[in-house]
């Protein structure tokens, strides 16, 4: 590892510069976890953990950042019940502008070096043509995994906020931001949702510090008896006028309630009031994981884009 130069948050407020161009002219082309939002939750909760396991390299032209590519390496994800999770291939996330689309084999080079030895994966949107190409001259092919019902692949969902609807939610239930709540509330309806979690107060700081994140647009559902029902945050773009909301959870104990809508329209009208025109976020894919897909089309979101995952595995390497 002590060769390879490891991801900091200036890398991190870099590439979300380059998401932002991107965005502004071909949003389809935003890869798996390379949006201004994602970079900056991905890095935020996870950062003083998986930092060590995170190589990166970029590519400029002139002072401008084209092109970079993330690796996750193998690493331990350590769960709020006491479990251990092995991860043992690796994974990258990158981002190559339009303009310069040759250097995508530059970062599938650089990439094959980091990974030496292990199984590889990379998630391209189906819209990166020449890209997808480009993989598979590099004998990248179809992640099996992602194939079927329950194939583990995710889709970009879109929609402008010229018309937001009313938010209800259930007698006794009302909105907090974060800024209202505290951390503990906050970091609490995180690992409620989406238990076991791996996250945990540090990792809510490392959120909080990251270039974007904004106190006022987390937004917590809190239930009649204090519990912080449902949560979200809102990642505001400014030079694109758009927001994404990431991540999206409820407590087990009280889905199906409508927190979640109410939570993401309540949310919608927050950002327009802040200057959005355009809401997006993030969903699985596949037939067989219609909720969150159900819930989203439900408040006017529509599909924009979806990841291609393919993989290499360490014997075809």
């Amino acid at each position: 590892m002590t060769k390879f130069e490891l991801v900091t948050a200036a890398d991190v407020q870099l590439m979300q510069g380059l998401a932002q161009r991107v965005t502004a002219t071909r949003p389809d082309l935003i890869s798996a976890g390379a949006s201004y939002g994602e970079l900056a939750w991905i890095w935020g909760r996870g950062h003083s953990a998986h930092g060590a396991s995170w190589p990166r390299r970029l590519w400029f032209s002139g002072d401008d950042l084209v092109a970079w590519g993330w690796a996750h390496l193998p690493h331990q994800v350590r769960r709020s019940d006491g479990s251990v999770k092995e991860v043992a291939d690796a994974n990258l996330t990158y981002q190559v502008h339009p303009d310069h689309a040759g250097l995508v084999d530059e970062v599938i080079d650089w990439y094959d070096g980091v990974a030496v030895g292990l199984d590889r994966t990379v998630c391209p949107t189906d819209a990166e043509e020449f890209a997808l190409k480009r993989w598979a001259a590099h004998g990248y092919a179809t992640d099996p995994s992602s194939l079927g019902d329950t194939g583990y692949w995710t889709q970009l969902n879109e929609r402008d906020l010229t018309d937001v609807e009313q938010p209800v939610l259930p007698d006794g239930f009302r909105f907090r931001t974060a800024e209202e709540a505290g951390p503990k509330a906050a970091v609490q309806a995180q690992r409620d949702a989406w238990a076991p979690s791996s996250y945990t107060a540090e990792s809510y700081e490392g959120v909080r510090q990251t270039a974007g994140y904004r106190g006022d647009l987390h937004i917590l559902v809190e239930a009649p008896d204090g519990t912080m029902a449902s949560s979200t945050i809102l990642w505001l773009d400014e030079v694109n006028k758009t927001v994404e909301f990431e991540p999206v959870g409820t407590h087990p104990d009280h889905r199906r309630r409508g927190l979640a809508r109410a939570m993401l329209l309540h949310g919608m009208q927050l950002a327009r009031a802040a200057g959005a025109t355009h809401a997006t976020v993030v969903c699985l894919g596949a037939p067989g994981y219609p909720k969150a897909r159900g819930l989203y089309y439900g408040v006017g979101f529509r599909e924009l884009s979806r990841d291609a995952p393919l993989i290499k595995t360490k014997t075809a390497a």
